[in-house]
C-alpha cells in the first residue's frame, strides 16, 4: 500500500477519528470551503462512542484554566457558541449556572483565586457566603461558594451528530485504521482492518485515546503518550436533593479530579468522577484488560515519574474506586444528606490524558503539525465544550497545508 503518482485521490483531507472534535474539524472544514472533500474514518459503528459520549455533558465556562491558554480562551469562546449551536439545531441543552462550594478554610483562598482567575477571562461571577448557597441549592452545606452563570449541560452526542450531518462530508464508520503511508511529495494513504484504502492529500489525527499511536503509523513522533484515566460516576437516585450543578474547590494541578454533582438534560444526576488507572484504553471496568496497552504505558518514562510524583493522589482515587463508603464520604462534604444507598453505580468514562516524557500532565489542548498532517494530541475536557473553535483551529491548518500542495 502506498501513494502513487497518477493515482487519484478519495478526498482533499482525511480526518481519522470521529468523536466530537473529529466531526467539528469536517464541519469547520466544509464551512471554510466549500467543495473540500472530506472523509471520516471511525472504528466504531457510530459517532461519539467514546470521550465524547461518555461524559458528564457540562458545558464548561472555562474558569478553571489559564488565562490566555487555549482551554480557557476556546471554552470561553465554545460555550456560547455550543449554547447558539443547540439552538439553532434543536438539540437539548440548559444553561443552569454552576456552584463552586468550599467547604474547608484552607479551601477559601483557592476560591478566591478562581474568582480573579474567572474576571481574568471575562467570565461573570458571583460571590457567595455560606448562607446564601440555599438560595441555588437547599441541601448542599459550605463556608462559601462562586456562582458561574455561563455553565450549563447538553446532550453531546446529538451535536456529534448534527455536525457529522451538517458538515457534507462522507463518514465511514466501522473503519479501523491498520496502517498509513505517508508520502511528503504526494500525499497519504491510509488502510483499513477491512482492507480499504484511502487516498488523501491531508491526514488530520482526532483518534483521541489513540491519537498518538496514529501519530507514530503516520511517521511524526508525538514526544507525548495517552495514559488512560477511567472516571467512575453513580447517579443519584434521590435527583430532587441537587437541583444544578455542584463542584468542590479544585486542586489547580489537577482541576479535573473532584466528585462533582451534575443534573443532566435529562433530569438525573450523575455523581463523580474520580480518576484511576485503566488498564486498556477502552477500560470501562476493573476487569477490562488488555496487556499490550499496559505494556505499552509502563514503557513510557513519563508514565513511572507521573506515579512517583503524583502517588498520594492516586491512592485516594483508588480508595474512592474500590470502596463505596469512601466515595460516600467524599460526596457527604458537599452534600450531607446523601447516603451509600442512594448513590447507583453508572456509565464509567476514560480520560485520554497526554503525559510527557519527563512525567508532566500536558495542561493545555495539544496540536501538532508534520509533514501533510495535523495531529490533537491532547483534548480532554473541556474539549467538547471547546468543540466548535478546536474544529476551526484544525481545519485552518489542514486547509493551509491543501493550499500548499
Amino acid at each position: 500500500m502506498q501513494v502513487r503518482p497518477g493515482i487519484a485521490y478519495d478526498c482533499d483531507v482525511l480526518v481519522i477519528g470521529g468523536g466530537i472534535v473529529g466531526l467539528s474539524t469536517a464541519f469547520a472544514i466544509t464551512r471554510a470551503a466549500p467543495g473540500t472533500r472530506v472523509i471520516v474514518l471511525e472504528k466504531e459503528p457510530g459517532p461519539a462512542r467514546h470521550q465524547t459520549g461518555r461524559n458528564s455533558g457540562v458545558i464548561h465556562s472555562g474558569i478553571y484554566y489559564r488565562p490566555g491558554s487555549l482551554k480557557a480562551r476556546y471554552a470561553v469562546r465554545g460555550a456560547a457558541e455550543m449554547v447558539k449551536f443547540c439552538a439553532e439545531y434543536g438539540i437539548a441543552h440548559a444553561v443552569t449556572g454552576k456552584l463552586i462550594v468550599a467547604t474547608e478554610k484552607d479551601e477559601l483562598p483557592r476560591l478566591h483565586a478562581l474568582v480573579q482567575r474567572g474576571r481574568e477571562n471575562g467570565i461573570p461571577v458571583r460571590e457567595l457566603g455560606g448562607a446564601q448557597i440555599a438560595e441555588y441549592e437547599p441541601e448542599v452545606r459550605g463556608l462559601a461558594a462562586i456562582h458561574v452563570g455561563t455553565t450549563g449541560v447538553c446532550d453531546f452526542v446529538g451535536v456529534a451528530r448534527q455536525l457529522a450531518e451538517a458538515s457534507g462530508a462522507e463518514i465511514r464508520y466501522g473503519a479501523r485504521v491498520e496502517r498509513i503511508d505517508r508520502r511528503p511529495e504526494l500525499g497519504v494513504a491510509v488502510r483499513t482492518t477491512s482492507g480499504d484504502i484511502v487516498r488523501a492529500r491531508v491526514l488530520v489525527n482526532c483518534a483521541g485515546l489513540y491519537c498518538d499511536e496514529v501519530a507514530w503509523l503516520t511517521g511524526d513522533d508525538p514526544e507525548m503518550r495517552i495514559v488512560p484515566f477511567r472516571g467512575e460516576y453513580y447517579e443519584l437516585a434521590r435527583p430532587d436533593l441537587v437541583h444544578g450543578l455542584v463542584y468542590p474547590v479544585p486542586d489547580p494541578a489537577f482541576p479535573f479530579l473532584g466528585v462533582h454533582l451534575t443534573r443532566g438534560i435529562d433530569g438525573g444526576v450523575h455523581i463523580g468522577p474520580n480518576a484511576v488507572p485503566a488498564l486498556a484504553r477502552e477500560g470501562y471496568g476493573w476487569g477490562v484488560v488488555r496487556p499490550r496497552e499496559v505494556a505499552r504505558t509502563l514503557a513510557w518514562p513519563g508514565a513511572w515519574r507521573m506515579a512517583r510524583r503524583h502517588w498520594r493522589y492516586g491512592a485516594g482515587e483508588l480508595r474512592r474506586s474500590v470502596s463505596k463508603g469512601a466515595f460516600t464520604g467524599a460526596v457527604r462534604r458537599l452534600l450531607p444528606a446523601v447516603t451509600a444507598d442512594d448513590l447507583v453505580p453508572t456509565a464509567a468514562g476514560v480520560r485520554a490524558q497526554a503525559v510527557l516524557r519527563d512525567g508532566s500532565l500536558v495542561d493545555d489542548f495539544l496540536i501538532k503539525e508534520g509533514a501533510r498532517a495535523v495531529h490533537v494530541l491532547n483534548a480532554p475536557s473541556p474539549a467538547a465544550t471547546a468543540s466548535l473553535p478546536i474544529g476551526r483551529e484544525v481545519a485552518k491548518r489542514a486547509l493551509a497545508m491543501l493550499g500548499a500542495v
